[in-house]
């Protein structure tokens, strides 16, 4: 089987599905906390932006996201230290070891302010028309709050990023 090769590429908006291993089952609040610390602590660390995400407790799409990694730090390489991180701390919470989240991720280099504005929209009725509530605001874990203005995020966006990037493509 010929192996995947990711572009490295830096200054794009990404759109971006993970999903966790099927054998470790459904995500669950304190999953979710965990992973809301990691991205938290990524974030200051490697200093990318995080527009719009969503956790949900289906392993076949636990997280959708929208990152912006700025040059030098690559989309693979903010992935990587999203995943090793929320395993380690996931692994500690279940008293499990071994890998949680599949070796890959689907992403897409986002090309236009009109896709970027549909991910966002994809991304906030993911919990809708999966029917784990009837509105995405009132999925807790998603950042429909920080987009609403009613209430700031629950745990992961922090302060909003007051100037993104304009597209260049």
């Amino acid at each position: 089987m010929a192996r995947l090769r990711r572009l490295v590429l830096s200054d794009r908006f990404f759109f971006i599905t993970c999903r966790v291993l099927p054998h470790r089952g459904r995500l669950e609040e304190p999953e979710f906390e965990c992973l809301a610390r990691v991205l938290r602590e990524r974030r200051e660390k490697h200093h990318f932006l995080l527009t719009a995400w969503v956790f949900l407790p289906d392993p076949a799409a636990a997280g959708h996201a929208i990152l912006f990694p700025r040059f030098p730090l690559s989309i693979s390489r903010v992935m990587e230290s999203i995943k090793v991180g929320s395993t380690l701390r996931i692994n500690a919470g279940r008293k499990e070891s071994g890998l949680v989240w599949q070796p890959r991720f689907f992403d897409r280099a986002l090309r236009s302010v009109k896709e970027y504005y549909e991910k966002v929209e994809y991304i906030h009725l993911n919990p809708v028309r999966a029917g784990l509530v009837k509105r995405a605001e009132d999925r807790p874990w998603s950042s429909v709050h920080d987009y609403s203005g009613r209430r700031k995020s629950r745990r992961v966006s922090g302060e909003r990023d007051s100037a993104l990037p304009a597209f260049t493509y």
